[in-house]
């Protein structure tokens, strides 16, 4: 089968599309014929592993110290369509159209096939909604959850005013969808190419960045998400209403540690830490989406050869929404080892 192989630490050009190993599904095993996966930004930070200090070497410790060696094929994320179905298992069945994420210890999505545990003990898998592609449901499993967990530790009550700083990405489209469901007043900080997409997916008001600082025109919020971890500390926390919450999705040590103490001083509450993805929240996102309440938004679409493409455009930082990475049959780009 061919799949993108990460060979090494650095830029896009580190991954190769190559021939490798069908899997043979284990016995608690489904063996899906991956239709489509994604480019994330969390996909290219692990590709380059220039995060910050302390996180960098803890993760090449799991994955490799010099290059990847646990982990060789990227993507978390997919939807696709079961080929084959180990003997126990019972949930799932050949020809089933399914969703799910990986979760970080396995990964291997940017492949034409993949071997899944029918009850994974990390990451999820289900059913993919009835009304979504298979290209829209490979874009659920990670950022929407992760903006569901988000949300929810908003604890947003009907009526609520919620700001959600990075609101055009992959886990912000969802975040403002999910927030306007729960009743709340949206308003998405993100750059003016994004400002209509956020409309049209419900926001009430935007603030493009680059001309209004949101922490300096004197609004104040009962919940403030930061996606993109970039927003002043101080100035967020000012833009607070009392008993309010402010999420840093990936803080800084400084961070943590004056979040600590706001919350400790203070009526304002200030929340870390990333979502851990289980399977009934996957199905509470499939039942909102198949009532119409939230949707995918993708921006554009890449064949598996053009994988390296798509990480460069996710790195410029403008997409909208969701890169969907598509199995096609016929690949532009010769195999390496090829002739």
């Amino acid at each position: 089968m061919k799949a993108i192989v990460w060979t090494k630490y650095g830029p896009p050009e580190v991954l190769q599309l190559k021939e490798v190993e069908k899997p043979t599904p284990k016995d608690n095993e489904i063996l899906v014929k991956i239709h489509a996966t994604t480019v994330t930004a969390g996909d290219c930070e692990m590709r380059r592993m220039k995060n910050a200090i302390l996180y960098r070497y803890l993760m090449r410790l799991y994955i490799g110290l010099r290059k990847p060696k646990r982990i060789t094929i990227l993507g978390m994320e997919l939807a696709g369509e079961i080929e084959s179905v180990g003997k126990d298992v019972k949930l799932f069945k050949k020809c089933d159209q399914v969703f799910a994420a990986t979760g970080f210890a396995g990964m291997g999505a940017c492949a034409e096939y993949i071997c899944l545990p029918e009850e994974p003990e990390e990451g999820v898998l289900a059913i993919k909604p009835a009304n979504m592609t298979l290209e829209e449901a490979a874009t659920v499993p990670v950022g929407g959850l992760e903006a569901l967990h988000f949300i929810r530790q908003g604890n947003i009550q009907s009526g609520q005013k919620v700001l959600i700083n990075g609101a055009g990405g992959t886990i912000g489209t969802f975040a403002v969808q999910l927030a306007k469901y729960f009743g709340a007043e949206v308003t998405g900080v993100d750059s003016a190419r994004k400002l209509d997409k956020l409309y049209s997916i419900g926001a009430d008001q935007v603030i493009d960045y680059t001309q209004e600082d949101f922490t300096k025109n004197g609004e104040t919020y009962d919940f403030i998400l930061d996606v993109v971890s970039k927003s002043t500390f101080s100035g967020s926390i000012s833009s607070l209403k009392e008993n309010g919450r402010y999420l840093i999705a990936n803080p800084k040590l400084s961070s943590i540690i004056r979040g600590r103490w706001t919350s400790m001083t203070s009526s304002k509450k200030v929340i870390f830490g990333a979502a851990y993805l289980k399977t009934e929240d996957l199905l509470f996102l499939k039942e909102l989406i198949e009532a119409g309440k939230i949707k995918s938004v993708i921006d554009r679409r890449y064949p598996l050869d053009q994988t390296a493409e798509a990480h460069k455009y996710v790195e410029t930082g403008h997409k909208k929404g969701n890169v969907v990475i598509t199995m096609e049959k016929n690949m532009k780009n010769k195999l390496e080892g090829s002739p």
